[in-house]
């Protein structure tokens, strides 16, 4: 990043999705410059996972658009969608490697498939991604002889064979231990340095986010409540609570999030919803929440 105008490699526009009549993302505006690393979070249901999928081309869109290293993505037909995924690069959560398959023979998938190379070459290509990850000497094992943590690296070997300009991260650290996730983060902030590509990070691990984001995006109810370099967010952190009562409700919501304090905005607003309505849905008049099924018992 730099004082020239930016230059971006992912671009949202009023993005908007919804699944039957429920609205899961509400005009998403997003830029993420080349070269940088943002995090997207938000607590569960806040719909980040969806905006992810939303931007891989995995989710058709209701409004809006997305635009990919320039390429508008919104309506392409899809061969003209996957010639643009051969730009970007996805771990997912679980790595999702072929069982069946050597970690060697999935990181050679992508190259196989895609691309003209000789065997030869491909062999050399996949070695040159497991040493990135430090898995070289693992290129003959299966998944199931090998650590979650190590999975997780596997999987971003292979998120990297075609040289990807983006890659899109879901949850990297879930389900591993603080030992294991902090090397993953250190994986992801090393390869953002040597290779120089942008990266999206979507994840509720704060020690994680902290730790890797050049910036951060909150997600709450399908909605954006900030963009903000990790420093704005660091500094909401750490306020101490009389400094933060003064802050706005989104402000003081975040922080809350962002600390993970068992009181606040996010805490109050779920006690407000109720947990009558939350078992019985919203009363309506003339109609009763009496259970459909009373106790015998005298």
């Amino acid at each position: 990043m730099n004082d020239q105008t930016p230059d971006y490699a992912i671009r949202v526009r009023h993005l908007a999705k919804r699944f039957g009549a429920q609205t899961v993302l509400d005009d998403i505006n997003l830029e993420v410059e080349r070269g940088e690393t943002m995090v997207i979070m938000g607590g569960s249901g806040s719909g980040k996972s969806t905006l992810l999928r939303c931007i891989i081309g995995s989710h058709k869109t209701d409004g809006g658009s997305i635009e990919l290293l320039g390429q508008n993505i919104c309506g392409l037909r899809e061969s003209k969608l996957n010639e643009v995924r051969k730009q970007f690069g996805i771990l997912f959560q679980s790595g999702a490697l072929f069982n069946s398959m050597t970690i060697g023979q999935n990181v050679a998938l992508p190259l196989r498939e895609h691309t003209d190379l000789d065997p030869e070459i491909i062999d050399i290509t996949v070695k040159i991604k497991l040493e990135l990850v430090g898995l070289r000497e693992h290129a003959d094992k299966y998944p199931a002889q090998i650590s979650g943590g190590m999975k997780k690296r596997a999987g971003l070997a292979r998120a990297l064979a075609l040289d990807p300009k983006i890659l899109f991260y879901d949850e990297p650290s879930a389900g591993l231990d603080p030992v294991t996730s902090a090397q993953i983060d250190e994986l992801i902030v090393a390869l953002s340095r040597q290779l120089g590509v942008t990266s999206v990070v979507v994840t509720h691990e704060m020690d994680s986010a902290f730790t890797i984001a050049d910036r951060m995006a909150m997600l709450d109810k399908g909605r954006i409540l900030a963009i903000k370099p990790r420093a704005w967010f660091e500094e909401l952190r750490d306020l101490d609570d009389q400094a933060a009562a003064s802050r706005s409700e989104s402000e003081r919501l975040i922080r809350q999030f962002l600390r993970g304090d068992p009181e606040g905005p996010l805490s109050r607003r779920r006690s407000e919803d109720g947990y009558e309505v939350d078992l019985f849905g919203p009363k309506t008049e003339g109609v009763t929440t009496t259970p459909s099924v009373e106790s015998t018992r005298g």
